[in-house]
């Protein structure tokens, strides 16, 4: 797969549903040139696409990634943590997991906390976020609007993790809340699990 196929993957991924003609202005291309690289992809299956018409005229085609396409962006050793969590269940009980999500949680509330602990303003907190989040391979970005923020996580690397043990996510929300707890209130609006593209929270300075 060539450079712009593989841009062309990671602008679906982190801004969702696009036109050709979109990716290509994002890409700097042709929106011709950018077509045909979403039917080589649409070849792999890796896209697929939707006429959706906004009034009069022409519905316009806005192309999406498939559930294929998710193998293409890494999950941390799905196959392993899942046969771990087994291991760790069937010795353990749910105890025993429960604990080990608690202590996770303990680490990188620490972790973040430690991180965050210079930056002075909930901008500043959210860039600092982004940042470590990214780097754990979560695609992370942050965004303002009239109402407050958004804190947004376009990938999750531990999904499968996740999909056995929803306390995983449970847990990540906690230490969301609890980073921001002086400055804002947090709660999750959109979720992977439940179909979501992404996963999202609403941040809300207090």
């Amino acid at each position: 797969m060539n450079d712009s196929s593989d841009r062309i993957l990671y602008l679906l991924k982190t801004k969702g549903p696009q036109t050709a003609a979109a990716l290509g202005k994002l890409l700097d291309i042709t929106s011709m040139g950018a077509r045909q690289h979403l039917q080589a992809l649409e070849e792999r299956q890796l896209v697929s696409w939707e006429d959706i018409s906004a009034g009069r005229g022409r519905p316009s085609r806005y192309w999406q990634l498939t559930p294929q396409a998710w193998q293409q962006f890494p999950d941390s050793h799905g196959e392993l943590m899942i046969t771990m969590l087994d291991s760790i269940q069937a010795v353990f009980g749910d105890a025993g997991l429960e604990q080990l999500i608690s202590q996770r949680e303990q680490q990188l509330d620490s972790q973040y906390h430690a991180a965050l602990a210079n930056c002075p303003t909930l901008e500043k907190k959210l860039e600092k976020l982004t940042e470590l989040r990214s780097l754990e391979g979560y695609m992370a970005q942050w965004q303002e609007d009239e109402e407050g923020y958004w804190f947004i996580e376009n990938h999750c690397p531990i999904c499968a993790a996740a999909r056995r043990c929803q306390n995983f996510c449970r847990s990540e929300l906690q230490l969301f809340q609890s980073l921001f707890a002086e400055q804002a209130s947090v709660s999750r609006e959109d979720y992977i699990l439940d179909g979501a593209r992404r996963c999202s929270y609403r941040i809300s300075p207090l």
